[in-house]
C-alpha cells in the first residue's frame, strides 16, 4: 500500500448539513455506569458484565444477525474477525448471510411475517423504513443504549453534532445506527476514465457533454483495446444495489452536469431559498435527451439496466470500460495505472458539478436492534467497539501481526500477502474481515482507509473537489404523520419517474409525451410533496 501522507478530516459546513431545524429537542441522559438504569424490562439474559472492557458478558449468550453480502464476501463463519470477536466478547452470533441482490425482498419478507433476527448489520434501511418499523415496536429506540452502553458512538456523536441530528426522529427516538466516515475521499464516488485508450487515440480528457460524446464514439469504433473487435463498452455506470431505487446511478452521473443537484438525499435543487424537486424541470429532460442520444450511439453500457453488480465489478476488473464510477481503485487494482479521474463535464447550461456525494452517517440504516431481542444491552455493547478506532480498525483489518500492521504514519495496512493481491479486497473479505458488501456499522477514518483509499484515490478525490457542492443537505427525519405521507407519494412518484426516465432514455417514450409525463407526476401531488421538502428547509434556516 502506497502512504496517503497527510490527509484532511471533513469539515462539518461541507459535509451533509445535519437536520436540526427539523428534530425536536433530546434530553441527554446523564452518563453513569450502572448497567440497571437502562437494562430493558424484556431482558432476561444477564446484563454486560460492564460499560466498558471484554469480555462484555461472563455468561456467553447467543445472537442472530441478519445481514447482506457482496459477491466476493466470504461467509461470515470462515471470517477472522468474526471468529476472533467471539472469543473477545462471549457474545456467539448466528449470521444469516443474504445476498445483496435479494437482501430487499428478504429484509421485507422478515419484518412482513414478524420472524426477526435479533439485530440488523449492514441493513441500509432507509429513514423511513426505520421510523416505520421503530413505531410499530419491530425495532427498539437506541438512545438510551446509546448513552450507557455506547461510549465510542456517543463520542463520535459529541464531536459531530450532526449525526445525533440526522438520525434522531422528531419524536426524540433513535431506531438505527449509520456507519460514520471522516475520510472525504470515501464519501464521494470517482469517474474513472480510460487514459491508456485516450493516449492510444491521441485524445484529451473531455471537459463539456460535446467533446465526451467524440470521446465515447471513439472508444467505440478506434479498437482502443487492440483485438481487432468492436467490444469495447464506452460507459457505464454502478446498477443500484435495489431495482426500486429511485435514482439511477446513469442519471446522478451527469446531474451535475446539468445544474441538478441531489439535496435531501433526493431529485432536489435548492435555489435562492426554494427547494426544486427536478422531476418535472426542463433541465431534467435536456438530461435525459442526453443519455437518449448516448444509449442511440450504443455509447453506454447495454447491460446498464439489467446487469448485477457482479456483472458489474467484472466489467471493471477486465480493463474494457471507457469510463466507469466507483468508489475505489481496489476491484481494479491490477489495471489501476490504466485509469486516471475524470471530471464532470460542462453540460449545455454551463454548469460543471458533481452531485454525488454522501453524508458523514455514510448509510443511514446499518444497524438496528429488533423487539425479539432479549440481550439489548450487550448487543449495543458489541457493535460499539466497531465505532472507536480499535474497533474500527480490527472489523476491517482483523488481528495485527497476523493480517496487518501499523505504517510509519500509524495507519492500519494489510500484511503483503493481502495487500499485494491482485484483487486486495477480496483476498480480505474471503477470509479475514465483512468489509465488502456495502456500508456498515463502523467508523472509517484517515487510521483505518487505507485498503480503501490508497494514493490514488485520495489523488481522484482531489480532482473532484473543486466540482462538489459546497453545501449538502442529508435525508429529512420527518414526525410520524408527515413521514407517512411522504412514503405514500414517493412510492407513486418514484416508481412513475423510474419507469418514464428509463424508457426515455432507450427510446421507448418519445420526448413529444414530455409535458404528458409533467402533467401525470402534478396529478400524483408533486407538487405537495416537494412543499414537504420545503417545509424542512425552512425549520432549518429558522434554526440557525
Amino acid at each position: 500500500m502506497k502512504n496517503k501522507g497527510s490527509k484532511s478530516l471533513l469539515v462539518a459546513t461541507s459535509l451533509t448539513i445535519a437536520m436540526t431545524g427539523i428534530l425536536s429537542a433530546c434530553s441527554k441522559s446523564t452518563d453513569t455506569t450502572d448497567a440497571s438504569s437502562t437494562a430493558s424490562a424484556s431482558s432476561t439474559a444477564p446484563s454486560p458484565s460492564s460499560t466498558t472492557g471484554f469480555p462484555i458478558v461472563t455468561t456467553p449468550i447467543t445472537l442472530k444477525m441478519m445481514q447482506r453480502i457482496a459477491p466476493n464476501a466470504g461467509p461470515s463463519k470462515d471470517l477472522l474477525v468474526w471468529n476472533e470477536y467471539e472469543k473477545k466478547t462471549g457474545i456467539k452470533v448466528n449470521v444469516e448471510d443474504v445476498p445483496t441482490e435479494g437482501f430487499s425482498e428478504r429484509k421485507n419478507l422478515v419484518f412482513a411475517s414478524n420472524e426477526l433476527p435479533d439485530f440488523f448489520f449492514r441493513a441500509a434501511l432507509s429513514p423511513i423504513e426505520s421510523l416505520k418499523y421503530g413505531t410499530s415496536g419491530q425495532l427498539i429506540p437506541l438512545e438510551k443504549l446509546i448513552d450507557q452502553y455506547a461510549p465510542n458512538f456517543k463520542a463520535l456523536m459529541d464531536q459531530y453534532p450532526e449525526i445525533k441530528a440526522g438520525i434522531t426522529y422528531p419524536n426524540g427516538h433513535i431506531y438505527s445506527l449509520p456507519m460514520i466516515v471522516t475520510t472525504k475521499a470515501s464519501l464521494v464516488p470517482k469517474l474513472w476514465l480510460n487514459q491508456k485508450w485516450l493516449d492510444k487515440l491521441g485524445l484529451k480528457q473531455p471537459q463539456t457533454t460535446d467533446e465526451l460524446i467524440t470521446v465515447l464514439k471513439a472508444f467505440r469504433d478506434g479498437d482502443p483495446n487492440g483485438n481487432g473487435k468492436a467490444d469495447e463498452i464506452p460507459l457505464s455506470t454502478q446498477p443500484s444495489e435495489n431495482k426500486t431505487k429511485d435514482n439511477f446511478s446513469l442519471v446522478n452521473f451527469f446531474a451535475g452536469s446539468f445544474g441538478l443537484d441531489l439535496q435531501f438525499d433526493y431529485r432536489a435543487n435548492i435555489e435562492n431559498g426554494k427547494v426544486k424537486l427536478w422531476s418535472t424541470d426542463d433541465r431534467y429532460k435536456a438530461l435525459l435527451q442526453f443519455l437518449n442520444t448516448l444509449w442511440k450511439e450504443k455509447l453506454i453500457d447495454r447491460e446498464y439496466f439489467t446487469q448485477t453488480n457482479a456483472q458489474y465489478l467484472a466489467k471493471m476488473t477486465s480493463g474494457n470500460l471507457g469510463e466507469f464510477s466507483w468508489g475505489n481503485n481496489n476491484p481494479f487494482a491490477a489495471i489501476a495505472d490504466q485509469y486516471v479521474q475524470g471530471v464532470p463535464v460542462k453540460g449545455p447550461f454551463g454548469d460543471q458539478k458533481f452531485s454525488v456525494s454522501d453524508a458523514i452517517t455514510k448509510t443511514f440504516g446499518t444497524f438496528a436492534i429488533t423487539s425479539v431481542n432479549k440481550q439489548p444491552e450487550a448487543t449495543m455493547r458489541w457493535v460499539d467497539y466497531f465505532y472507536g478506532q480499535e474497533g474500527s480498525t480490527f472489523i476491517r483489518y482483523g488481528v495485527e501481526g497476523q493480517t496487518f500492521n501499523y505504517d510509519a504514519t500509524g495507519e492500519a495496512v494489510y500484511v503483503d500477502a493481502i495487500a499485494k493481491d491482485p484483487k486486495p479486497d477480496a483476498a480480505a473479505c474471503a477470509k479475514v474481515s465483512p468489509y465488502c458488501g456495502g456500508a456498515f456499522p463502523h467508523w472509517l477514518n484517515e487510521k483505518n482507509d487505507s485498503l480503501v483509499n490508497n494514493q490514488a484515490v485520495v489523488d481522484a478525490q482531489k480532482v473532484l473537489d473543486p466540482y462538489l457542492t459546497k453545501v449538502k443537505y442529508g435525508a429529512p427525519l420527518f414526525d410520524e404523520a408527515t413521514s407517512k405521507n411522504v412514503e405514500i407519494l414517493r412510492n407513486d412518484i418514484d416508481t412513475y419517474v423510474r419507469e418514464q426516465s428509463a424508457k426515455f432514455i432507450i427510446g421507448d417514450l418519445d420526448f413529444s409525451k414530455w409535458d404528458n409525463y409533467v402533467t401525470t407526476l402534478k396529478k400524483m401531488k408533486i407538487d405537495e410533496l416537494e412543499g414537504m421538502y420545503q417545509s424542512v428547509y425552512d425549520n432549518l434556516q429558522s434554526k440557525k
